[in-house]
């Protein structure tokens, strides 16, 4: 039985799905029926499931099987099952209203195979809503999962392109949310403005994270803010990075200030603490720029 990696669900989970071999062989981007802890759902083949593959996708996948590639009539049933959700969705919503539960309805995802609604939302705090489930079940005659989500998870459902002019990365590739925080965005001297720096979600943007690694790679050669180095014109003290091209600025003394690069500088003479130093390796914590 061959194995393959398939993307399922509106939360775009990843599972390892077994397929006998003397079938068919799936490629990427097939469309399929797996069977999940859920039940029957469609989902989209992404490659063959090798170790080196396995090794880039979360350790908490689930593993079952896939039951068929996804036929015409399969194809027909799907978009029906979508446009039924926008239906489902208002009257979720209308329920809700009627009821008076402070939540924010996100999503709903009728399961292929009927065996559940999945009501996505986001809510201040636990809700109560066991009655709300009981008329969910009454209305829509089957089993009803509410799924508590964050702002991220949030735009990961719903957001479509960034300010970049590209699909928001959450929502096509990313796996995990990266953390990040605003060293990087100091760091690779972007803008501290909020409205420049924070993505849909209201949080700092996950690009910021994606040159972290190169940027505090080529900060190790530099010598540190601060630091006193000999240089072809003298003595200065290190007064800030131009990061990627390699090059300090010095300030020395009377004489202003001057860029150098890693090559021209040295320590001083007798000095047993290097200038060139590891930058911190925290990240810190990561902001809610939404306010």
């Amino acid at each position: 039985m061959t194995k393959y990696i398939a993307r399922y669900g509106a939360m775009r989970f990843l599972g390892v799905f077994g397929y006998p071999e003397n079938k068919q062989v799936f490629l990427h981007g097939n469309k399929v029926i797996l069977k999940t802890n859920r039940g029957q759902e469609a989902g989209t083949i992404l490659c063959e499931a090798t170790p080196e593959a396995l090794a880039r996708i979360p350790a908490d996948y689930e593993e079952d099987r896939v039951i068929r590639p996804m036929s015409q009539a399969d194809e027909v049933e799907y978009r029906r099952i979508l446009r039924d959700e926008v239906r489902e969705f208002a009257r979720c919503r209308e329920i809700v209203r009627r009821m008076n539960i402070r939540m924010n309805l996100v999503k709903l995802s009728h399961l292929f195979g009927g065996e559940r609604i999945i009501v996505y939302y986001v809510a201040e705090g636990r809700i109560d809503f066991r009655e709300l489930v009981k008329v969910l079940a009454s209305e829509f005659q089957t089993r009803i999962e509410m799924r508590q989500i964050g702002v991220r998870d949030e735009t990961k459902l719903l957001a479509d392109f960034g300010d970049c002019g590209r699909e928001v990365c959450c929502n096509t590739y990313l796996i995990e949310m990266p953390p990040v925080s605003m060293k990087m965005a100091k760091l690779q001297k972007a803008t501290l403005n909020p409205t420049k720096i924070s993505g849909r979600c209201g949080r700092l943007k996950c690009c910021l994270r994606y040159e972290y690694d190169v940027y505090t790679s080529l900060q190790r050669e530099l010598p540190g803010l601060g630091k006193q180095v000999e240089t072809p014109d003298g003595i200065g003290k290190v007064v800030s990075h131009d990061i990627l091209a390699r090059r300090v600025c010095i300030e020395l003394g009377n004489h202003g200030r001057k860029y150098f690069t890693r090559d021209e500088l040295k320590p001083l003479r007798g000095n047993e603490t290097s200038p060139f130093r590891e930058p911190e390796a925290d990240v810190g914590e990561e902001l809610d720029l939404a306010d």
